[in-house]
């Protein structure tokens, strides 16, 4: 039940995620669908390529395509002064998101026994890899790669369950509730990993 609300959550977000930047981009009506499609299932699809679960995999969620389209189709279809209101929501859908689909990844490792490493890298893949696929497709630096605290969190989450910290479904959506209001807060306070900066010779 816990993995199929997280799903669920997650495919919403990320749909509605990536068809408001498709649609601040002025991308045609292939292109929102395309680009909502492409944010809540390609996080997924590089996760199943990397800890050796068949890419087919993901055509076998059918119920969760048709939310997906369902959401993109909605936000599609809303008047130009609501979608201006809900643009201020798009930072929200994509914490939601983002918790939603690492804890996802990380159950799905640690249900094939891989190690904490798979687990890790299964809940930031598939917690941020549509996101990436998304701003790239939209022509945007991927939020991922910023200095703007964001895949942090879903290592926090692969920790939390390849360590067995989180564990019954109500310590999932603890974790879920606490890693999307860490997400929240790192971007409306604007925390920062530190970077490092090479200064040009002259």
């Amino acid at each position: 039940m816990t993995w199929d609300v997280l799903s669920m959550i997650g495919t919403v977000a990320f749909a509605i995620s990536g068809a408001v930047i498709a649609m601040e981009e002025e991308y045609d009506i292939l292109g929102v669908y395309i680009l909502g499609i492409v944010t809540a299932f390609g996080g997924g699809a590089i996760r199943n390529l990397l800890i050796g679960v068949p890419v087919s995999a993901l055509w076998e969620q059918g119920i969760f395509f048709q939310i997906a389209l369902l959401s993109i189709t909605a936000i599609f279809l809303f008047p130009n002064n609501l979608l201006k209101h809900w643009q201020k929501w798009g930072n929200f859908f994509d914490a939601i998101g983002l918790a939603a689909f690492a804890i996802q990844g990380a159950i799905y490792a640690s249900n094939m026994n891989h190690p904490l490493s798979a687990v890790i890298v299964a809940a930031v893949l598939t917690g941020s890899g549509g996101g990436i696929i998304r701003d790239l497709l939209a022509g945007r630096k991927p939020l991922v790669l910023k200095a703007e605290i964001y895949a942090l969190w879903a290592i926090i989450c692969g920790f939390a369950i390849g360590l067995k910290i989180a564990n019954t479904p109500t310590e999932l959506y603890t974790l879920f509730v606490s890693v999307t209001a860490l997400r929240v807060l790192s971007y409306t306070y604007n925390w920062k990993l530190p970077i490092k900066r090479l200064s040009a010779h002259s």
